[in-house]
């Protein structure tokens, strides 16, 4: 399978990388995997009881505002000190060598393949971005970059201060779907969905590779992407990297391991 995907990559001429939680963890960040993995990323919430469901709710923001962004502003600076593993490189080398921009689409909030060095205006964030901001309420559709500087104790997982609304006063959030979310603003990313759209229609007839990276079945958002590409384009082939359910019907490529390591042993083959 290795060498069929290294093959479809030397012959394909538009690239897309899909990505799941599973992107992460080869940089060192939790993908929050049932509540036994949400809770050894942060014991506190496992003293307290709580899963990453009920913490990653945005009545948080309006009920108890520091313990909402006590998460958050944890997860805002680990993403901000997080470096992307040497995986998103080996992707740009092949993008650059294929001669045309790649295009992410990714259910993560971390920001990490902007950090990278790939190029906003390709990239779909299903979900958000922790990296902006907007009104919990929401008193207006107005989404800003966060550039808070949030400090937050380990041991309560309470924010010291709580990042508010430039516009109403009002507490702010983070551009991000939650669970049980009615306040998200999505006008980011549904223009992020029509340039993905433009760039799917504009390619149509060439062949495309899509590489999915980490996604799993429990919030299938990436896994049915990568699938409506694969079956609806002629020339395209997803190839599926995942170490737990790297299942995908033929002639879809499947490779069970991880992210970094399913990059890498196609690389070597490709070099």
């Amino acid at each position: 399978m290795f060498e069929q995907a290294a093959r479809a990559i030397e012959n394909a001429e538009i690239l897309i990388i899909t990505a799941g939680a599973g992107m992460g963890v080869d940089s060192g960040l939790p993908d929050f995997r049932g509540n036994s993995g949400f809770w050894q990323a942060y014991p506190p919430y496992a003293r307290l009881g709580l899963s990453f469901i009920e913490c990653a709710n945005p009545e948080h923001f309006q009920r108890d505002p520091a313990f909402g962004w006590g998460f958050y502003g944890h997860r805002t600076n680990l993403y901000r000190e997080t470096v992307p593993h040497e995986g998103f490189h080996i992707l740009q080398r092949w993008a650059a060598g294929i001669g045309a921009p790649p295009f992410v689409v990714t259910s993560n909030v971390d920001g990490q393949f902007q950090k990278a060095g790939f190029a906003d205006e390709n990239i779909l964030e299903v979900h958000g971005s922790i990296h902006w901001l907007q009104c919990q309420v929401p008193c207006s559709t107005t989404i800003w970059p966060n550039n808070e500087q949030i400090m937050v104790d380990e041991r309560t997982m309470r924010a010291a201060q709580v990042p508010r609304c430039p516009a109403c006063g009002g507490v702010s959030r983070p551009n991000i779907l939650m669970f049980g979310d009615w306040s998200w603003l999505p006008q980011r990313t549904h223009a992020q969905e029509q340039r993905f759209q433009q760039f799917l229609d504009e390619h149509a007839q060439q062949r495309m590779v899509v590489i999915e990276l980490g996604a799993g079945t429990t919030i299938p958002t990436i896994r049915a992407t990568s699938e409506r590409v694969g079956w609806r384009y002629p020339h395209a082939v997803v190839i599926r990297i995942n170490p737990r359910e790297p299942e995908i019907p033929l002639p879809h490529l499947s490779l069970p391991c991880g992210a970094l390591e399913g990059l890498g042993r196609i690389d070597a083959l490709l070099s």
